[in-house]
């Protein structure tokens, strides 16, 4: 059987606060599987975003595992910890941060020349993820030239450009109105799952949580 792509075990998160200790995170397990798409709902304030950056390498624990396809990321260097990042890693935030001087589709294929790949091979990968997001005829637009929803496109595309093993997405339809937040996320879901990626994502929308494959809630620092 192989490794999941994500499993954390008594992960714990604290702050110091004015003299106090502050508990974000109370002893958080979960386990996702390669291929699973799973939603994590909880109120404003319940610590999602901070789970989310402990998944995806960019803050330690206080204490407890993060486990990506099997490495133990607490026992690597910094360094290691980028480079398992940059190859098994992708994120999508609310806002889409895309270079602005750049089109969709050199939105795309630079973290994947930042990665090694050529140029003709990083394209092709580009222009087949924007076509599976219904992206193609809009490829060498600048994102001042494309609507919201089609920014966040291009952003989900960037984000699968490098074949991660995980995908982490924050609020990914957040910032879009209810129609365009639809749209876009049954393409997101397709392509996630023509992937066949592994996927946690943040949501406060309860239509769409229902839509992946299992919901986990965190409350007070806890999973439910």
């Amino acid at each position: 059987m192989s490794d999941p792509a994500l499993r954390l075990a008594e992960v714990r998160r604290s702050f110091k606060q004015g003299g106090e200790t502050l508990e974000v995170l109370r002893g958080i397990d979960l386990s996702i599987a390669k291929g699973e798409i799973v939603a994590l709902v909880g109120p404003s304030g319940s610590g999602k975003s901070t789970m989310l950056q402990i998944c995806g390498l960019l803050e330690k624990p206080s204490s407890g595992s993060v486990a990506i396809a099997g490495t133990e990321a607490g026992r690597l260097s910094d360094d290691k910890r980028t480079a398992l990042r940059r190859s098994h890693l992708g994120f999508v935030y609310q806002y889409h941060h895309l270079l602005p001087e750049f089109s969709a589709v050199e939105n795309v294929v630079i973290p994947q020349m930042i990665a090694g790949v050529s140029r003709g091979k990083a394209k092709e990968r580009a222009m087949m993820l924007l076509d599976g997001m219904g992206l193609a005829k809009r490829a060498s637009h600048r994102p001042a030239e494309l609507s919201g929803g089609e920014q966040q496109r291009v952003a989900i595309c960037r984000a699968l450009a490098n074949r991660p093993k995980l995908l982490l997405a924050d609020e990914p339809t957040g910032n879009l109105d209810p129609h365009t937040s639809d749209h876009v996320f049954g393409g997101f879901l397709h392509l996630v799952r023509e992937e066949g990626l592994a996927a946690l994502i943040a949501t406060h929308n309860p239509d769409l949580a229902a839509r992946m494959d299992r919901t986990v809630r965190l409350n007070d620092g806890r999973l439910t």
